[in-house]
């Protein structure tokens, strides 16, 4: 498996396995419906754990571009790398988005609502201010970001390709999903922190092209503010890091 692969296969699982979890408790008549806000982030978090177990020795389990930048800000990722990463993201992304529908298809037939079934693809503000729901945005991708870099310690590396690795076997992988486990629970009620622009941009693409019965338009005016909010949020947790 190449970086690139393990990128696409990472986030493919990353995806599948978060808006998994949305689609079960959104969607009509799934066993797990109205499993509630506490059920969505625990499952992201264990989410994020499946996908850099599989991902992490081989690519670095970035992702996410944001993390790709990052990383490359905080001099810890060529930048000539950061393109073919977020690349692969969106592809992995997208297949995602398509095996959840897959495995939800006939829910998605019988939910009438429309928003619903736009939240099981992409995020959305509670409170429409493009400002701060971009600071909200930038705030949780900055302690994902700024954490990741201090579990992951200047020396450590995962095969040639990036500083940040979990030189600690599977266990490795626990504290970067935990991380995410409370963003989710403390910071993700405006938004429904994406902090991930190929988690959010990859799978509002695919809400628009699968056949899921009565549908909405993908919400493009806000689709902007899970791309800048976690970008500006991994830069200044990288430019932070360096400095300290």
């Amino acid at each position: 498996m190449t970086p690139f692969i393990a990128e696409i296969v990472g986030t493919m699982l990353l995806i599948l396995l978060g808006n998994g979890v949305v689609a079960n408790c959104l969607l009509k008549d799934t066993l797990g419906n109205n499993g509630g806000w506490l059920l969505i982030n625990l499952a992201w978090g264990l989410a994020v754990y499946v996908a850099v177990v599989v991902a992490g020795p081989i690519s670095g389990a970035h992702l996410n571009p944001a993390v790709s930048v990052g990383l490359a800000v905080a001099g810890k990722f060529a930048w000539a790398k950061v393109g073919p990463y977020v690349l692969a993201q969106f592809i992995g992304a997208g297949l995602g988005s398509i095996l959840v529908w897959l495995t939800y298809r006939d829910h998605y037939k019988a939910t009438d609502d429309v928003d619903a079934k736009l939240g099981t693809f992409a995020t959305g503000a509670v409170y429409r201010n493009p400002v701060f729901n971009v600071m909200t945005e930038l705030i949780g991708t900055f302690v994902l970001v700024f954490t990741a870099l201090y579990i992951a310690g200047p020396t450590f590396e995962a095969s040639g390709i990036s500083e940040v690795s979990f030189g600690l076997g599977s266990v490795g992988a626990l504290p970067i999903a935990l991380t995410v486990v409370v963003i989710g629970m403390s910071l993700g009620g405006a938004t429904g922190y994406a902090i991930n622009p190929a988690r959010d941009l990859g799978p509002r693409i695919m809400h628009g092209l699968l056949p899921i019965g009565k549908k909405r338009d993908g919400d493009w005016s806000y689709s902007w503010v899970p791309v800048v909010g976690p970008i500006l949020g991994a830069t200044i947790a990288a430019l932070l890091y360096n400095v300290f």
